[in-house]
C-alpha cells in the first residue's frame, strides 16, 4: 500500500475516532446527577472498544492503551452499577479520561510524538484514579460485556448489522468492480468477519471465514469464489438468526479451485495480513450495489420461515431486489472539504457564465428583433416605391388594340419569345425598351423586374429570420434548463455542504458543566434545532461567537443561586439555545432567565468613557443596548476569567460581519437577555437587487430587503436632523445614500445593455435595531443570482461594503452590507456635535482640491436621420478624441437614455428632423432637461 493511501486511512479513522469520543462524552455527562443509563453505557463501550480495535489496527499504541482502559472503566459501570456511585468527582475523572484521548487524536494526527511529561505527569494519574475508585473490569467475554440490558443477545444484533453492511457491501463489488479490487475487497471482508467471529467465540463462522480467505488468495477466477462466499455468509446469517449456531458451514467449495488442507488460524491470518490499496475506500466500490449474484437456492428443512426468507432473499438477482435503492442510499464517500471548496468556487463561475450567456442570448433576441423590424421597414419601403413606380408608368403605357391579330401573325414555330427575368438572373434588355410578357399580356422593363426581385429577397430574408427566431427559441429552452438543472446542482451541492448544529453545541454541556463546578452556579441547557443543517464554513464561524455569548450568559446573565432565591427565581439557570430557518436565512437565539442588561449602567459607563451626556440622555434603550459591541466597552465589575475585558462581542460582531450575519440584543430586566444571531443560507451564490446610485451600480442582497417602493417626494418629510419618510401614517427614517456615499475622485458612469426596471427614485425598506429605515436610491435594474468574491487587499473597503459580484459581463458590483452601512450611517450621525459643524465640515470637503486623474472620453451624441450624415460625424468627432453614440431619429435617442446613456460633452441634433419628422413629439423638450448641465 502506497504511503498517501495508507496516511488517508488512518485519518479517516482519526475521523471516526473522534466521533466516538463524543459518543463517550455524551454517555459520561449527567451520570453524578442521573442514575445509570444502560443504554448510554453500552453505547460508551461499543464506542471505545471500536476505538481501541481500530487504535491497535492502525499502529497507534497509546491510543489503544489508553481507550482500553477506559473501556474497562464502562465495563465495571455496566456490571456493577448498582455497587458503583457516581458522583461529581468520578464524572470529572472520565471526561478527563475522554479529553486525554482527544489530545492523544490530536497528536497522532498532526504526527507528533506525545511527551512523555504529559503522559507520565498527566494521562496515566487519571486513569490510575478511575482503577483505584472502579477497580477491576470482571473477566467476561466481549459478547457477554458488550450485549444490552434488556436481554436481547449481542451476536443476532451484530449480524443483524455489522455483518448485514459486509455483506451488503460485497454485493456493491460482484458485476462492476474488476477482479484486483474484488479479491481486496473479498480478502478485507474475511479477515474482518473473521476476527468478528474470534471475539463472538464463533469457531465455525470463524472457520468459514479463513476457508474463504484461502480460496481468495490462491483462485484464479475471484468472481465464481465471491458469489459462493456471500452464499455462504448469508446462510450463515440466516442460521446465527435463529439460533442454529450448531449448523453453521465451516467452509466452502468452489469448482477448480484447490487449497492446502490445513488452513491457518483467522486470528494469525488476520495479524499477518496487509491490505493493498483499493482499501483506501471501500466505500468508493459500493456507491451504487448492483447483485448479480445468481446461485441455486439452498434452504434447509430445518429452517425456520425467517431462514427460509433470508436465504430466498440472498439469491435474489438485481432485478428482484426492491431494496437494493434503500442499500445504495446508505453507501457514503468521504470527500476532503477542500474539495467541496473547490466545487463551490467552481460553481461560483458557472453561475457568473449562466449570467452571461443570458446577457448574449437577450442582446441577441434584441438584435433579432432589430433584424425583424429592419426587414418590415424594407419590405413597406419596397411595396411604395412598386406602387409609385406602377402609378408612374402606368400613365404612358397602352396595350395596342390589335394585340390579338398581332400574336396570331406570328409564326407558330421558331419564334423565340422573350424570357420574362426570374429571382437571381440579370436582365439584359437594351436601354429604352420593354420586354412583353405573353402570360401577364404587358410590357415590363428593367425596373421593374430588379423591383420584383428585391420583393423576392427580401421574402428569403424573412424567412431567414423565421428560422433565426425559432433558433433563438430552441436556445433559450435550453438556455431555461440549464438554469434549472443548476439550480438544482447549486441545492444539491449546499446540502452535501450542510452541517448539523449540533456538530459546535454538543460540547456546549461539557463547557457548562465545567463552569458550573468552577464558579458555584447551578445551570441548566435546553436545546431545540440542533439538527438544523447550516453551511460549513458558516458553522465553523459561529464557533467562538456562540461560545462567547454562552460565556456571557453565565457569567453576566445568570444570578448566583442566593440571588435567585432571594428574588423568588428556580436555583438553577437556564439559557436555551434555538435554532431555525425563515426564508433564505437562519436564525440562531441564545437566551437567559437572568437579571438582563442595565440600561442605566450602559449609560453610565458611556459617559465615563467621554461619549456625549446629551445625546445618551436623548438614545433609546436599543441604541444604548448596541454599545456593548463597540470595542473595549464592559459593564463588569471587575475582570473575570470568564469575561469583564471588553473583549469580545465586538469580536462576535465582526466575525458575523465577515458571513453577512448580523445580531440583535432583546433585554428585559428581571427577565434575562436574548441575542439573536442571523445568517444567510449559504455564501457562496446570493440573490441581489441591481440598483444605481451617484451614477454608479451597487449589490444588495435581497433577503435583508423587506420592501421596495417608489419615492412620493409628498411624502418626504425634512428636519433639522435628517429626512424622514411618511409611509401610510408611520414616521420612517429615510437615508439618502448619494449624501452618504460620495465617491470624490472620477469614475466611470456604469452603463448597462437594457433598460432600468425604475428609472425613478426608488426606496428600499430594511430593517435596523427592530425598526424600518428606508434607504433611497436613483435606479434599479433588476434581480439576479450572482456568485459572491472576497475582495482582498491591502486597503480595506469602505464602512458598508464586504464583498463584491460579478455581473455576466464582467463587472464588478460592490456588495452592500445593509446592517454595517447603517451602523457607519449612524455613528457618523452621532458624532457630529451640532449641525453647523457638519455643514462646516462638508463645506471644507467641498473646497478640498483633488489631484487631477486621467478621465474617460468626453462622450457625444449625435442624432441625424442620414446614415452618412452620422458616420462623417462619429469619424471626425473619434478623431479628435470624443467617444460618440449614435441614434437616427429622437425616439431611439430617448431609449438609450432611459437605458443609462451618460453624455457629458455635447449633443449635436437634426432640429430640422427631430421638430418636422417627430409628428409633433417634441424630443427637443424631452431631451433638454439631461442636457442642462452641458
Amino acid at each position: 500500500m502506497s504511503y498517501d493511501k495508507e496516511l488517508e486511512i488512518r485519518r479517516q479513522f482519526l475521523d471516526e475516532a473522534e466521533e466516538y469520543l463524543r459518543t463517550l462524552e455524551d454517555a459520561v455527562l449527567g451520570l453524578s446527577s442521573n442514575r445509570i443509563d444502560a443504554q448510554k453505557i453500552n453505547a460508551a463501550l461499543r464506542a471505545a472498544y471500536s476505538v481501541k480495535g481500530g487504535a491497535g489496527m492502525m499502529g497507534y499504541q497509546t491510543l489503544n492503551d489508553l481507550a482500553h482502559r477506559l473501556e474497562d472503566s464502562f465495563k465495571v459501570l455496566k456490571v456493577q452499577k448498582q455497587e458503583v456511585e457516581v458522583d461529581a468527582g468520578l464524572e470529572h475523572l472520565l471526561l478527563e479520561a475522554v479529553d486525554c484521548l482527544q489530545h492523544v487524536i490530536h497528536c497522532d494526527r498532526q504526527g507528533h510524538d506525545l511527551a512523555a511529561e504529559w503522559l507520565n505527569g498527566k494521562a496515566l494519574p487519571i486513569f490510575e484514579r478511575l482503577h483505584e475508585c472502579l477497580g477491576d473490569p470482571p473477566e467476561e467475554d466481549a459478547s457477554s460485556v458488550l450485549s444490552p440490558e434488556d436481554g436481547q443477545d449481542i451476536v443476532p444484533l451484530l449480524f443483524e448489522t455489522e455483518v448485514e453492511d459486509c455483506l451488503t457491501q460485497l454485493e456493491a463489488c460482484l458485476g462492476q468492480t474488476d477482479a484486483n479490487a474484488l479479491r481486496e475487497e473479498l480478502l478485507r471482508l474475511g479477515h474482518e468477519l473473521g476476527g468478528l467471529g474470534e471475539m463472538l467465540q464463533l469457531e465455525a463462522f470463524a472457520q468459514l471465514c479463513g476457508s474463504i480467505v484461502q480460496h481468495a488468495t490462491v483462485a484464479t477466477e475471484i468472481e465464481p469464489v465471491a458469489s459462493e462466499a456471500l452464499q455462504a455468509w448469508r446462510r450463515s446469517q440466516a442460521l446465527v438468526l435463529t439460533q442454529q449456531m450448531d449448523a453453521l458451514p465451516r467452509s466452502i467449495s468452489v469448482v477448480g479451485v484447490t487449497v492446502p488442507e490445513t488452513v491457518s488460524e483467522p486470528t494469525a491470518i488476520a495479524a499477518d495480513f496487509v491490505p493493498s490499496e483499493p482499501l483506501v475506500e471501500a466505500d468508493a466500490f459500493w456507491v451504487e450495489p448492483v447483485a448479480t449474484v445468481s446461485e441455486p437456492q439452498v434452504t434447509p428443512e430445518s429452517f425456520t420461515a425467517s431462514v427460509e426468507y433470508a436465504a430466498s432473499t440472498s439469491n435474489e438477482t438485481a432485478s428482484d431486489l426492491p431494496d437494493s435503492e434503500d442499500a445504495d442510499a446508505d453507501a457514503t464517500v468521504r470527500v476532503p472539504v477542500k474539495q467541496l471548496n473547490v466545487l463551490n468556487d467552481l460553481f461560483g463561475e458557472l453561475t457568473i457564465d449562466r449570467n452571461a450567456l443570458n446577457l448574449y442570448l437577450n442582446r441577441l433576441r434584441n438584435l433579432a428583433q432589430l433584424l425583424s423590424h429592419r426587414v418590415q421597414v424594407l419590405e413597406r419601403s419596397n411595396t411604395e416605391l412598386r406602387t409609385a413606380y406602377d402609378r408612374a408608368s402606368g400613365k404612358n403605357r397602352q396595350l395596342p388594340a390589335l394585340m390579338p391579330a398581332e400574336m396570331k401573325l406570328l409564326p407558330p414555330s421558331g419564334f423565340q419569345a422573350p424570357a420574362v427575368a426570374s429571382a437571381g438572373t440579370s436582365f439584359t434588355a437594351q436601354p429604352h425598351t420593354q420586354s412583353f410578357d405573353t402570360l401577364e399580356l404587358d410590357r415590363y422593363d428593367e425596373l421593374h423586374l430588379l423591383s420584383q426581385e428585391v420583393m423576392e429577397t427580401i421574402v428569403q430574408i424573412q424567412e431567414v429570420t423565421s428560422d433565426i427566431d425559432l433558433s433563438l427559441e430552441d436556445i433559450e429552452q435550453t438556455s431555461r434548463n440549464l438554469n434549472k438543472t443548476a439550480k438544482q446542482l447549486q441545492t444539491k451541492l449546499t446540502q452535501i455542504r450542510m452541517r448539523p448544529l449540533s456538530d459546535i453545541v454538543d460540547r456546549f454541556p461539557r463547557a457548562l458543566r465545567e463552569m458550573s463546578l468552577q464558579h458555584g452556579k447551578s445551570v441548566r441547557l435546553e436545546m431545540s434545532g440542533a439538527n438544523v443543517l447550516i453551511d460549513r464554513n458558516i458553522l465553523e464561524a459561529l464557533n467562538d461567537p456562540l461560545m462567547h455569548l454562552l460565556r456571557n450568559a453565565f457569567d453576566h446573565g445568570v444570578e448566583d443561586p442566593q440571588t435567585r432565591m432571594e428574588q423568588g427565581k428556580p436555583e438553577t439557570g437556564v439559557i436555551s439555545i434555538q435554532a431555525f430557518h425563515r426564508g433564505n436565512r437562519t436564525f440562531i437565539t441564545l437566551g437567559d432567565d437572568g437579571g438582563g442588561i442595565p440600561i442605566e449602567k450602559i449609560r453610565a459607563k458611556a459617559e465615563q468613557m467621554g461619549l456625549d451626556p446629551v445625546l445618551l440622555a436623548a438614545a433609546s434603550d436599543e441604541e444604548l443596548v448596541s454599545l456593548i459591541f463597540e470595542p473595549g466597552f464592559s459593564t463588569a465589575d471587575q475582570v473575570t476569567d470568564l469575561s469583564g475585558r471588553g473583549v469580545g462581542l465586538d469580536v462576535v460582531r465582526d466575525r458575523l460581519k465577515q458571513i453577512r450575519g448580523d445580531i440583535k440584543v432583546d433585554t428585559h430586566a428581571s427577565r434575562g437577555t436574548t441575542f439573536t444571531i442571523s445568517v444567510p443560507f449559504t455564501l457562496s451564490v446570493v440573490r441581489v437587487l441591481i440598483v444605481e446610485m451617484n451614477g454608479m451600480l451597487l449589490a444588495f442582497p435581497n433577503d435583508v430587503i423587506r420592501e421596495m417602493l417608489a419615492l412620493q417626494p409628498e411624502a418626504v418629510i425634512h428636519t433639522a436632523g435628517s429626512d424622514m419618510l411618511n409611509l401610510g401614517g408611520n414616521i420612517i427614517q429615510l437615508v439618502v445614500l448619494s449624501r452618504w456615499l460620495k465617491f470624490r475622485c472620477p469614475h466611470y458612469p456604469y452603463r448597462l445593455e437594457t433598460s432600468p426596471s425604475i428609472s425613478v427614485p426608488t426606496v428600499l425598506m430594511v430593517e435596523h435595531n427592530n425598526q424600518l429605515v428606508a434607504l433611497q436610491v436613483d435606479a434599479c435594474w433588476g434581480e439576479q443570482e450572482t456568485a459572491v468574491h472576497r475582495v482582498e487587499g491591502t486597503i480595506s473597503l469602505p464602512p458598508g461594503f464586504s464583498n463584491c459580484t460579478i455581473l455576466g459581463d464582467g463587472r464588478v458590483v460592490p456588495l452592500v452590507n445593509v446592517l454595517e452601512l447603517l451602523h457607519w450611517v449612524a455613528s457618523v450621525a452621532a458624532s457630529a456635535t451640532s449641525q453647523t459643524e457638519a455643514k462646516v465640515q462638508e463645506a471644507s470637503l467641498e473646497r478640498v482640491t483633488l489631484p487631477v486623474l486621467p478621465t474617460q472620453k468626453a462622450n457625444v451624441l449625435v442624432v441625424d436621420d442620414s446614415v452618412n450624415v452620422r458616420r462623417f460625424l462619429a469619424l471626425t468627432l473619434e478623431k479628435a478624441g470624443y467617444q460618440v453614440e449614435q441614434a437616427k431619429d429622437g425616439q431611439e435617442a430617448v431609449e438609450k437614455l432611459q437605458a443609462g446613456l451618460q453624455v457629458n460633452a455635447a449633443a449635436i441634433l437634426d432640429m430640422r428632423m427631430i421638430l418636422i419628422k417627430t409628428s409633433g413629439f417634441n424630443v427637443y423638450e424631452w431631451l433638454k432637461p439631461a442636457f442642462c448641465r452641458l
